[in-house]
């Protein structure tokens, strides 16, 4: 008897428990369908904080550079100033590898990229492998807004 019920009970947990990773689960939440959508590869891992720029943070518009707009706001993370004044981010006093669509780039290219055209940011706290170096400081990859994301002045087709 002990053993069909523990036998039943097991098989009620693994059905539970795929049911939560079933992929056409529609109790998923906005960050894993937004990491669904715009991540590949390693860049996909669930270890990181994505913030969406797309549906929430209009207030992320009204800056130039989105580093400034992060500082304050994701824990751990601090910008410092090159003496030309680029903004270098670091992560826990590491320097953080930066992406934008996950190509790497330098902190001159995210400080001329328009806040307008970013969709998501993703910030990866832990050392991450597909960075130079390993990415001893984390990675802050940003994704821009894909052609569909855009609100089209004229969606005729002309």
């Amino acid at each position: 008897m002990k053993k069909i019920v523990l036998l039943i009970s097991a098989s009620f947990l693994t059905f539970i428990l795929f049911a939560q990773r079933y992929p056409g689960n529609t109790n998923t939440s906005t960050e894993e369908k937004l990491n669904n959508e715009y991540c590949t590869g390693l860049f996909k891992t669930h270890e990181g904080t994505i913030i969406d720029l797309v549906n929430k943070n209009e207030t992320a518009k009204s800056y130039l550079n989105i580093l400034e707009w992060l500082q304050g706001r994701v824990a751990g993370l601090q910008i410092y100033y090159t003496r030309y004044g680029t903004p270098v981010p670091f992560i826990r006093n590491s320097r953080a590898s930066i992406f934008v669509d996950e190509m790497p780039v330098d902190a001159d290219y995210v400080a001329d990229l328009p806040v307008a055209d970013i969709a998501i940011i993703k910030i990866i706290k832990q050392p991450f492998v597909g960075a130079v170096g390993n990415g001893a400081g984390g990675v802050i990859a940003i994704y821009t807004l894909k052609g569909d994301d855009e609100g089209d002045e004229d969606d005729d087709g002309y």
